[in-house]
């Protein structure tokens, strides 16, 4: 009787001990996938990308994206080290040089009716910030405000290699600009999935602030689609809103996730005093990606539109209070009007109806409206969902461009546009008639905007929005950010004829 009490008692020890061990053995594994699942729940898991982002990278021949472990310490803090370590080698400092040339009223002219400008001394400018390189073969992001009205653009390497870098394109409404370098084999960042960023994700700021180079910054992710930055000065609107320290030099510099992947480019503070105060705004790589690409094919930014109008939230606030808060509670974009050839009224769409998703993504809000539609060219075809009567409805939408086409624009379209043709002037021709910068039109067309505003041949252009010019090349590229401004595309030409005075001649670029 003892002895069948006793192998009782031996047997429920040894159960005990075993479930013991399988319980612990299996809170190990649930822990150690939560681990993972918890470092992986802001961007998505490693594998997956958006079609848009990866047909991005392969623009620029990225491979497939190398994956870094999400690290800890011993003590359970979040360990960067590995993806800093990789993201500052790809992280360049651009250095710039303009003219700075001011202007005065002679006032003899003034008075007896020419209104001529003389021009002062002219002054170089340095200015600094930051870019990322995106392929071996030196393709470089950065934003257009650091290379504005560059005369010339160079990049320091973190190794210290310095190259003279060529401006591919630039989009002011996205305040996007492409460089390329010379060479093979360069470090470069891999695009992430901006898509996937949660709020409260971790994030690193890799730039050259103040002029210090290789810095990096920690926060997290404070807000997705982020719309009226700066005053809704820029042309998107749906901005990744970071608490990371971003202060002046960071700009076109990298966003990345603890992956060291790129999920975006740091373009502006919010601040009163212009340095840093806590919140710091990057442009998605999923809109970056897509306007570098353009401009890398293209040489100019295709833009999809739907062809329709909504209203301004944050401009009725101070006029109907009522009304905007009533539209901000919808979840939902409301169309309240449509544009002269709209494809989609053509498709069925009506005013009133409430755009709830664009090829099935969600969509709350104009911003997030927004970022669907940049990622689209003229002529992509997208599935428009909305609310009408309560009801569900989707409609095929065939996006067009500004121009209600679904041709695709080429930088040289714009200069094409403008009817003539330019010679490149020698440097002792430019000497003898005392301009460091100037091109001469060699042809004008009848009927052409040039031969309208009283440019012909024989002319000498100096400068294109204040910006020197030596090549068509060069005017070819003004011409298009120009013409990709949301408003006032006007080029300001300021050049003579031999032996003439210098004249100003504002070309409205609308009219192409």
């Amino acid at each position: 009787m003892n002895t069948n009490k006793t192998k009782n008692v031996l047997l429920v020890i040894l159960v005990a001990v075993i479930s013991s061990v399988v319980t612990l053995l299996g809170f190990s594994a649930v822990n150690k996938n939560n681990c993972f699942a918890g470092r992986d729940s802001g961007g998505g898991s490693p594998e997956v990308s958006s079609k848009e982002i990866t047909a991005y990278s392969n623009q620029f021949d990225q491979d497939r994206n190398v994956v870094l472990t999400n690290l800890t310490t011993s003590e359970g803090y979040p360990d960067f080290t590995v993806a800093a370590s990789r993201s500052v080698d790809g992280v360049v400092h651009v250095k710039t040089k303009s003219i700075s040339q001011q202007q005065y009223f002679n006032p003899f002219d003034f008075f007896f009716g020419f209104g001529d400008r003389t021009p002062s001394q002219p002054r170089e400018q340095v200015g600094y910030g930051s870019g990322v390189i995106i392929s071996r073969d030196g393709y470089i992001i950065t934003n257009n405000h650091v290379v504005e009205r560059a005369t010339e653009v160079s990049v320091t390497l973190n190794d210290n290699r310095e190259f003279v870098a060529k401006v591919v394109g630039t989009d002011s409404q996205s305040d996007i600009a492409l460089l390329k370098i010379d060479g093979e084999e360069f470090p470069y960042l891999t695009f992430g999935n901006s898509d996937a960023l949660e709020v409260g994700e971790w994030v690193l700021a890799v730039g050259n602030p103040f002029n210090l180079t290789s810095t990096v910054t920690a926060g997290i992710v404070s807000a997705k689609n982020r719309g009226n930055v700066m005053g809704g000065g820029l042309g998107i609107q749906s901005f990744i809103q970071i608490d990371a320290a971003v202060n002046p030099g960071n700009s076109g510099g990298a966003l990345v996730n603890t992956r060291g992947e790129l999920v975006g480019i740091n373009t502006a503070i919010y601040s009163q005093t212009g340095n840093f105060a806590g919140y710091a705004f990057a442009i998605p790589i999923s809109i970056a990606g897509k306007v570098a690409a353009d401009l890398k094919e293209y040489g100019t930014v295709q833009r999809a539109f739907l062809g329709i109008s909504v209203l301004n939230i944050e401009e009725m606030r101070s006029t109907d209070p009522d009304k905007a808060r009533e539209l901000s509670q919808l979840n939902g974009v409301k169309v309240d009007g449509f544009s002269d050839r709209s494809s989609s009224k053509a498709a069925g769409i009506e005013i009133g109806d409430l755009i709830t998703k664009i090829n099935d993504v969600p969509i709350r809000t104009f911003a997030e409206l927004q970022n669907q539609l940049n990622r689209y060219r003229p002529g992509d075809k997208v599935a428009v969902t909305v609310l009408r009567n309560g009801k569900e409805r989707t409609f095929t939408v065939e996006l067009k461009n500004e121009e209600g086409s679904t041709e695709i624009t080429r930088s040289s379209d714009g200069i094409k546009g403008l009817g003539a043709t330019f010679n490149t002037l020698s440097e002792d021709r430019k000497r003898e008639m005392g301009i460091s910068s100037g091109v001469e039109v060699a042809s004008v067309e009848n009927n052409s905007l040039f031969r309208k505003e009283g440019i012909n041949k024989g002319f000498i252009i100096m400068r294109v929005n204040n910006t020197p010019v030596n090549s068509e090349e060069e005017i070819a590229k003004i011409v298009a950010a120009t013409r990709n401004q949301p408003d006032d595309k006007v080029l300001l030409i300021a050049g003579f004829y031999p032996r003439g005075r210098t004249q100003y001649i504002a070309i409205d670029l609308s009219q192409l």
